[in-house]
């Protein structure tokens, strides 16, 4: 395993650890070294790893840099994914299913890997069945990303619950969050953008003990702004990163745009 990491700018906000990269691929290889060390950590124990992965254009960097380090302990992760599109066929380009296994479980040889069912005939019972799967295999490891209007999977700020009683549930996507998807390229028009998922809830994602948090390019430079400096609160419930014992998040010069006041305190 490679261990060659391009030094970055480190700051705190809270508990929030951040690291501020050049580019977005040296921010995915930053990263993917602190996934392949926490993974290394974990192997230190009996049993298997469970580890929840998200998906998106912010992730891209990051898997790939992860998938090409060798000697990790992929024979014993069983994978679960945070979100997807309700009645979405796998082949479908924004399927995050497709994406998984274009971009984790087909360059690497997990143990296992649990798919998001979109297409399940009742999509409640599968949120259930899924929730039930991840709580026996208790996740020690999540990558995530933060949308452009702040959400954590698909907790948009309309259905975000810091409090949430379910650990997975349906929702409705809200209109900036299906614009995103639009503009990154999942999809040949807005109206295209399934209107509903079935997604993780923020404690589910919460009560995993390390968070590994990609965020690059400049489309996510203002809510990075709004993560790091709002008052904690599902109008941005990315805000709340900055309450986890131990989360780090990796930016880019691009998505780090508008934190020059913040870094330049740092120093004073």
């Amino acid at each position: 395993m490679s261990t060659e990491v391009a030094q970055g700018k480190h700051f705190q906000a809270g508990k929030l650890k951040v690291e501020i990269y050049d580019s977005s691929q040296t921010a995915g290889a930053a990263a993917a070294q602190a996934t392949a060390a926490a993974l290394q950590r974990l192997a230190k124990n009996d049993g298997d790893i469970a580890v929840i992965f998200a998906t998106g254009a912010s992730q891209i960097p990051t898997l790939q840099a992860l998938t090409a380090l060798s000697g990790l302990p992929w024979e014993r992760v069983v994978g679960f994914h945070m979100d997807e599109y309700e009645k979405m066929q796998p082949n479908h380009p924004a399927s995050f299913c497709g994406y998984m296994r274009e971009r984790l479980t087909g360059r690497v040889p997990m143990k296992e890997f649990h798919e998001i069912d979109g297409l399940a005939p009742d999509p409640e019972q599968f949120c259930r069945d899924y929730a039930a799967k991840l709580r026996a295999a208790s996740p020690q490891l999540c990558l995530l990303g933060i949308g452009e209007n702040g959400h954590l999977a698909f907790n948009d700020p309309p259905v975000a619950d810091f409090n949430d009683p379910l650990d997975m549930k349906i929702v409705t996507l809200d209109a900036a969050c299906r614009a995103q998807q639009f503009a990154e390229g999942w999809f040949k028009s807005v109206d295209e953008v399934p209107e509903r998922a079935l997604t993780l809830t923020i404690p589910t994602l919460f009560r995993v003990p390390q968070l590994i948090t990609s965020v690059p390019g400049p489309r996510k430079a203002h809510i990075v702004y709004r993560a790091l400096t709002e008052p904690v609160s599902t109008e941005c419930p990315a805000t709340l990163l900055r309450t986890h014992p131990d989360c780090t998040v990796y930016l880019d010069s691009e998505s780090a745009a508008e934190l020059k006041d913040m870094l330049a305190a740092q120093k004073a």
